[in-house]
């Protein structure tokens, strides 16, 4: 599965929703700052993993668990 990393001011999400620009997805999100991807799964794993590594729980954990979720977008937490 391909996802979107957004960077806004208050947050940091993974998004499922398909995206033809950035300027999409900024219309979507207040505060929008910038973006990453589409990226497979694993991809956001691994950047994740390497950038972050006060998410808690781990970047792989959260990721598997929006994956297999129904919701479109995930709200990453740190510790």
């Amino acid at each position: 599965m391909e996802l979107h990393i957004i960077y806004t001011e208050a947050e940091m999400l993974i998004s499922k929703k398909s995206y033809s620009s950035w300027q999409e997805i900024q219309k979507e999100h207040d505060g929008y700052k910038a973006s990453l991807g589409p990226w497979h799964h694993e991809q956001v794993i691994d950047y994740l993993s390497a950038e972050y590594s006060n998410l808690l729980p781990s970047a792989s954990e959260q990721v598997v668990a929006f994956v297999g979720s129904t919701m479109s977008e995930w709200t990453l937490s740190f510790c």
